[in-house]
């Protein structure tokens, strides 16, 4: 095992109150790619702050190597004295570092270089920091939240850059198929202090809930201890008391670590307020089209949308998602076309510039619309505080001003009060940016369970193929024109489709090059068919795929079990990579089944 070229021990951090970190740590070694994940406000970017020497720990032990460089993602850059973006991004090179990086990322991060920092975007911003951190190809990279403000192509491409970097990499994001793609091991910061999983972040939540698990065991053993014990002090021989001081002690040191014992934060529990029901068709575009300027955002769109549809709009950013949501929901009229609007729609929306925050407002205020001390949830009056718990916030925080959250803090009360109202129609714009991955869960199975109709924007993957039926896209991905394609399913079916129908134009393009005469001859003498071995995969796929989630299944039985990782942890991972490896296999056969279900129906008309 290699030296670890940074390390943290021990660290404490308080600002007043219940420290934040209370003897975390983190061990960084070369080629490291480590996710560092937990709650909203559990001290995750102070940690990293830690290890980029912007923060002093109040104690415990930091060292870097001295040759080391150290390279941290900032959340709002600093470009004083530059006046290009090109200069800003230029000045993070080292002796002996390319330039041409620099160009390089920039070019694949949307910028040109040439732009005036003081007019970038908040999103902007962010790419130009990217690439003034990456440019240098540093021994340590610390990026907290780098897919924030990217579009799904760049995403990609950015983990592409990422898994074959050399430098060590620790990660902060939301974003699961990201971390996913791109860690190999998970640091847990919880309650002030952190875990180490040697396992990328595929593998974290079920190593998580055993964690969880075993120690909820440990509490309610700790507890039946302590009841023994104190039923021994009372009915034990009175004589003999003096001589086991030392037990009583270890008793009241049992109730001190009983009592003083902080279980994990709970999870954010919510429905949404029932609402009258829309009418059957809740939206109807016929025909619609939008341009600014030269420059198309919607050519000739029609679309329905039925009470219980949850759509998904993905896109490269510019390419006119919110356009085209604007215009759905009757906020922008199209240049023609018409659009329809159901019967009985109250729409709610959640915007990705939290544009409806006044900072200066107290979450009491926010959530009560000014109304006093009570709020109306689903026809029931409930006051503040209580409901405020219900979304992970304290009392205390009732009075305090919306300026003082986090960004995922302020994300989570917009939900609260979206949820507090009645409503049919969600609009949902960038709804996954900020929120810790508990809170994602808990939006997942809201919009998942919606009884209404949801529209939403998103380059969440994972967040997109738990939720939509169906999504809207650039027929053209890589250079936008204004068509837009509805597919059915999520984001991976809508890559499976469009795969497909990629591979049937490029079929009808060469079929097109052949002389006449021979595509005539190849008309009549034959049918185009599935092959032998086409036919044979469609026949046996789903016999293989029900055997593959079989042996998931057992799997999943065995590692149900609270005690497995604590007893046996080799058997625990043995388990654990087994099931990636068949899940993995799974999704494979699951594409090819796909793909050759859609071609037999193809070719029998």
């Amino acid at each position: 095992m290699a030296p670890p070229i940074l390390k943290l021990d021990d660290i404490f951090l308080s600002f007043g109150g219940a420290p934040l970190l209370a003897g975390a740590g983190l061990q960084i070694e070369p080629g490291d790619k480590i996710c560092l994940v937990g709650r909203n406000g559990s001290g995750k970017s102070t940690l990293l702050k830690i290890a980029a020497g912007l923060v002093e720990a109040q104690s415990g032990e930091v060292f870097r190597h001295p040759s080391s460089t150290v390279r941290y993602l900032e959340q709002a850059p600093d470009f004083a004295g530059f006046n290009t973006v090109q200069a800003y991004a230029e000045a993070g090179l080292g002796p002996g570092d390319d330039p041409y990086r620099v160009t390089y990322l920039l070019s694949h991060l949307g910028l040109s270089g040439d732009e005036d920092p003081r007019m970038l975007s908040g999103g902007e911003s962010r790419r130009a920091a990217l690439a003034r951190v990456m440019a240098p190809e540093p021994d340590i990279l610390l990026l907290d939240e780098p897919t924030n403000h990217l579009d799904l192509p760049t995403i990609e491409w950015l983990e592409g850059e990422l898994q074959k970097t050399r430098s060590a990499l620790v990660l902060i994001s939301h974003d699961r198929r990201f971390l996913e793609k791109v860690s190999t091991a998970t640091v847990w910061l919880d309650r002030g202090t952190s875990r180490r999983l040697d396992r990328g972040f595929a593998h974290f939540e079920a190593w998580r809930d055993q964690v969880l698990e075993a120690e909820e065991l440990e509490q309610h053993k700790l507890g039946k201890s302590i009841e023994r014990e104190e039923h021994w002090l009372r009915y034990g021989v009175t004589a003999r008391r003096k001589r086991n001081m030392r037990r009583l002690g270890e008793l009241q040191t049992m109730r001190s670590n009983y009592r003083g014992h902080k279980g994990p934060q709970g999870t954010v529990q919510a429905t949404v307020s029932d609402a009258q029901e829309s009418g059957r068709l809740v939206i109807e575009a016929d025909k619609i089209t939008k341009s600014f300027g030269e420059r198309a955002i919607v050519t000739p769109f029609s679309i329905r949308v039925h009470r219980g549809d949850c759509i998904g709009l993905v896109g490269p950013n510019g390419a006119g998602k919110t356009t085209l949501l604007k215009m759905l929901t009757g906020q922008l009229s199209p240049d023609s076309g018409i659009v329809k609007l159901g019967t009985n729609l109250e729409i709610a929306t959640l915007d990705q510039k939290r544009e409806d925050l006044d900072l200066e407002d107290t979450l009491a205020n926010y959530l009560t619309d000014g109304r006093g001390e009570n709020l109306l949830v689903n026809g029931e009056q409930r006051h503040v505080t209580g409901y405020m718990k219900e979304f992970l916030f304290q009392p205390e925080q009732a009075r305090t001003p919306i300026r003082s959250l986090s960004g995922g803090e302020r994300a989570r009360l917009m939900l609260a009060r979206i949820l507090s109202r009645s409503t049919n129609l969600l609009i949902l714009d960038e709804p996954t940016n900020d929120l810790d991955i508990e809170t994602l869960d808990l939006l997942q199975e809201i919009v998942a369970g919606f009884p209404g109709t949801v529209i939403l924007v998103s380059h969440d993957r994972d967040f997109l193929d738990r939720t939509v039926t169906s999504t809207i896209a650039p027929a053209v991905p890589d250079v936008p024109d204004g068509r837009w394609i509805e597919y059915a399913g999520g984001y991976s079916d809508m890559l499976v489709q469009r795969k497909g129908a990629l591979e049937e134009r490029k079929r009808a393009e060469k079929a097109a090059e052949k002389p006449k005469t021979q595509q005539a001859t190849a008309s009549g003498s034959a049918k185009v068919k599935l092959s032998f071995k086409q036919k044979f995969a469609l026949e046996n796929l789903p016999k293989e795929m029900a055997k593959a989630e079989a042996e998931i299944a057992k799997r999943e039985q065995v590692m149900a079990d609270p005690n497995l990782f604590t007893r046996d942890p080799a058997a625990f991972n043995r388990l654990a990579g087994e099931m990636e490896k068949l899940r993995a296999s799974l999704t494979d056969m699951e594409e090819e089944w796909l793909e050759l279900e859609m071609l037999r129906e193809e070719l029998e008309g």
